[in-house]
């Protein structure tokens, strides 16, 4: 019996002991990264009425209350970015040690498969190098790391999701976002500090998947009860992966977003750029860390459906620059091959990446000298039976003087024809022996098209149109 009982007080107290340790959620934990310069979040739930938290940078700990419910959130403050490991040591009762943290910059990546689109590719779709990148990929150990978040749908709001840190190594580099390594190898070779990604992306999902319930509530066409919700194929609901998988992310301290979507809202593009800048408002509101950048993709060439869907559906990204403040977009008309026009994940994913990282470092980290949009269309003026075209972001002039492919132009009756382009200095002088008296032209205003036309530093010119014709 006296056996017995001290068993038993010894099995209590070690329950209550376990029981009183700080628990955290995945995202914050070994390999993790935080934002450098910044009072970051940290963030878990405890038994006890006191968290302490001690790092290995400061000689100060920073205390905070447990509320009620047994959850807790504190900023601590961050030095500037280095490759040096650190340590956090959390503790109420008992104390949970965090090593190998890096101090750095820290990008949240989202969207659907082209985001989602691993190093090591999908079935049939390879990136370019990527054996070669993720051979050498242990040459980054402490210059990158990822958070994975694994596809969670819910019907109801989630406080935690799984997605823990890891370091880049040949092991877990096959399964790092493609787009957002390249981004982040990037920032790292130009600032000179850990980049670490959060990447919270699905495959196939439209912009209502990433709102929450109180915004998609207001649109006609979504039903969210649940049977209307299941009546859409499981990688375009709305709704459920804000639920399951964002929002008990936006507690971590980001420098900004990168995001590759917009193919499965082909078709929609009547409510595409008012939906997106929705989105980009709320994720701002919920991070609480002001207009955070917002740097995207337009989606590439390829064959989306009758009617050019995918061009009107490019059109509506470039026009929602306008609407999201402190945003761009990069254009990839130009990295696709012409076998990739019913392969809707093309393979040059280091090109995306570096772009989004020059609409970084211009935008988010004020460097000089260095472009990050190419040719966009500014105005046209008609004369007899030329058209005359200017663009912004053009100083240096164009790419090439001839064999300009892509442009087309029409008259009173609408038939596209293909046009001859000519270039004068910082203007591009277009015409057709068909077309007498031009009224639009357009350039790369298809599915897919490739165009072959950008500025002096390299940058694509985006495409567009100058009419406003009806499908």
């Amino acid at each position: 019996m006296h056996k017995g009982f001290l068993f038993f007080v010894s099995a209590l107290i070690c329950s209550v002991q376990i029981y009183a340790k700080v628990t955290l959620p995945e995202i914050i934990g070994d390999n993790m990264v935080l934002q450098q310069n910044s009072e970051v979040n940290l963030w878990g739930k405890s038994t006890g009425k006191i968290v302490s938290v001690s790092s290995s940078w400061s000689a100060n700990p920073v205390k905070v209350e447990v509320n009620k419910d047994g959850s807790w959130k504190i900023k601590i403050h961050t030095p500037k970015g280095s490759y040096n490991p650190q340590t956090i040591i959390i503790s109420d009762e008992e104390s949970i040690t965090l090593n190998n943290i890096l101090i750095g910059e820290v990008w949240f990546a989202s969207g659907q498969s082209n985001m989602e689109m691993p190093l090591k590719g999908f079935l049939n779709c390879p990136v370019t190098k990527s054996n070669e990148i993720i051979t050498y990929a242990g040459e980054n150990k402490n210059k990158i790391r990822f958070a994975t978040i694994p596809r969670t749908p819910s019907y109801t709001l989630q406080d935690e999701v799984k997605g823990k840190w890891k370091e880049c190594n040949s092991q877990n580099a096959p399964d790092f976002s493609a787009t957002a390594f390249f981004f982040a190898k990037n920032i790292n070779r130009a600032l000179d500090v850990p980049v670490g990604i959060i990447n919270c992306s699905w495959g196939g999902s439209r912009v209502e998947s990433w709102l929450p319930k109180d915004i998609l509530q207001n649109y006609k066409d979504i039903d969210l009860s649940k049977t209307g919700i299941e009546k859409v194929i499981d990688y375009k609901r709305p709704l459920l992966m804000y639920n399951g998988m964002l929002h008990a992310l936006t507690s971590y301290t980001i420098r900004g977003f990168i995001w590759y979507q917009g193919e499965s809202n082909v078709g929609h593009e009547d409510t595409y750029a008012n939906r997106f800048s929705t989105m980009v408002k709320q994720w701002r509101s919920e991070w609480g860390q002001g207009d955070l950048p917002f740097y995207f993709v337009e989606i590439a060439p390829y064959n989306y459906g009758w009617n050019e869907q995918g061009a009107y559906l490019r059109e509506s990204q470039f026009k929602a620059q306008s609407l999201i403040p402190n945003s761009g977009m990069i254009s990839t008309n130009d990295l696709v091959r012409p076998y990739e026009n019913n392969q809707i994940h093309p393979c040059d994913k280091e090109d995306v990446g570096q772009r989004l990282a020059f609409l970084a470092l211009c935008g988010t980290y004020g460097w000089k000298g260095i472009a990050c949009r190419g040719p966009e269309y500014k105005s046209m003026e008609v004369k007899g039976d030329t058209a005359y075209l200017t663009f912004n972001y053009v100083d240096g002039g164009f790419n090439r003087l001839k064999d300009i492919q892509g442009f087309e132009i029409c008259g009173e009756d609408r038939t596209f024809y293909p046009a001859y382009v000519k270039v004068q200095g910082n203007t591009l002088i277009v015409s057709s022996a068909e077309v007498q008296e031009p009224v639009a032209v357009r350039y790369c205003f298809r599915n897919f098209q490739i165009g072959n036309i950008g500025n002096t530093e390299g940058l694509p010119m985006v495409p567009f149109r100058t009419d406003n014709f009806e499908k």
